[in-house]
């Protein structure tokens, strides 16, 4: 039988995030097929059957999936269960909250946050804040996992796989969509950022995240933030990277005042390149950074962006 991929998407848009699922369920060695479920949404079913090694998209466009909620997402879920040998998601916010229920519902164990598929029943996932590569395998049945994104390149766009509309499934009653409060930003998504720029303790107040506000706009990046700088009411929360926070893998990370904490490096110790700015010379973020240095971030970070001035950033 085949795997089945959760797509994330926001009725509009296809996250990066299902093309890196889908690298990841074609590794499994059977078909792949693409649930997208939302309203108004065939532009992401149609970007989804682009994507290379996807065989099959199953449309489900109801108002009951205008919004990813668990309880209705899982009894969907379920019913077109019973076809697939697996079920993948990434480990998204959404992901998170109703591929756990479905997995309760199969009464299997769910494999969270895998970075590596060994072969169709063999796992990596890392464990104790990303200090060890666990190596699991699944037992007889069917598998739910979801996917850590960022340790997957995403499937080209192409394919041309058929669309085919499924039918809503029961609504649960259980719960409903009320209202959210998104934060707004024209700079780009944290979590699909080529640059990020993130700040720690060391920047000191809420107004000296300003300084790597300017550096961001010149170079087109993210503003991230250490758990440290979220807990001290610098920024809000959904800046924050780390194990419990987002985890990113960008092109460039830049930390500003961030000593390096363990639950911090597990969200960003796979960017391609690592770039450390801190005036303490022992800070543990200096292991893992290729480039270093040691200054005051506070005259560091005003000459940076007199450089990036003078190259026309």
């Amino acid at each position: 039988m085949a795997t089945l991929v959760i797509a994330e998407h926001d009725n509009k848009t296809l996250k990066d995030a299902t093309a890196k699922t889908v690298t990841a369920a074609t590794q499994l060695g059977a078909g792949v097929h693409v649930l997208v479920a939302g309203q108004n949404c065939s532009a992401v079913a149609a970007a989804a059957a682009k994507l290379a090694g996807v065989g099959k998209v199953l449309l489900a466009d109801d108002a009951l999936y205008a919004k990813m909620v668990a309880e209705t997402m899982e009894t969907l879920i379920l019913s077109l269960a019973g076809g697939y040998d697996a079920i993948l998601a990434p480990a998204t916010t959404n992901g998170k909250n109703y591929l756990p229920r479905v997995a309760a519902k199969l009464d299997t164990p769910q494999i969270s946050e895998i970075v590596k598929v060994v072969a169709p029943d063999t796992f990596e996932r890392p464990i104790y804040a990303g200090n060890a590569i666990q190596t699991v395998q699944a037992g007889a049945g069917k598998k739910v996992v979801s996917v850590r994104t960022t340790a997957f390149k995403p499937a080209a766009a192409t394919g041309s796989a058929a669309v085919e509309k499924v039918a809503a499934a029961s609504d649960p009653g259980t719960s409903k969509f009320v209202g959210e409060e998104l934060s707004k930003s024209e700079r780009p998504e944290l979590t699909a950022a080529k640059i990020v720029i993130s700040g720690g303790r060391g920047l000191q107040s809420a107004e000296n995240f300003k300084l790597l506000e300017k550096i961001a706009d010149k170079l087109h990046a993210a503003v991230g933030a250490s758990r440290a700088a979220v807990d001290a009411g610098f920024v809000t929360n959904d800046y924050q990277v780390g194990q419990t926070g987002k985890i990113v893998a960008p092109d460039l990370y830049i930390a500003v005042g961030i000593s390096g904490a363990i639950q911090h490096l597990a969200g960003m110790k796979d960017s391609k390149v690592i770039a450390a700015i801190n005036k303490d010379e022992e800070a543990p973020i200096f292991q893992i950074a290729d480039f270093g240095l040691v200054a005051d971030l506070f005259k560091a970070i005003p000459e940076l962006e007199e450089e990036l001035t003078k190259l026309g950033a």
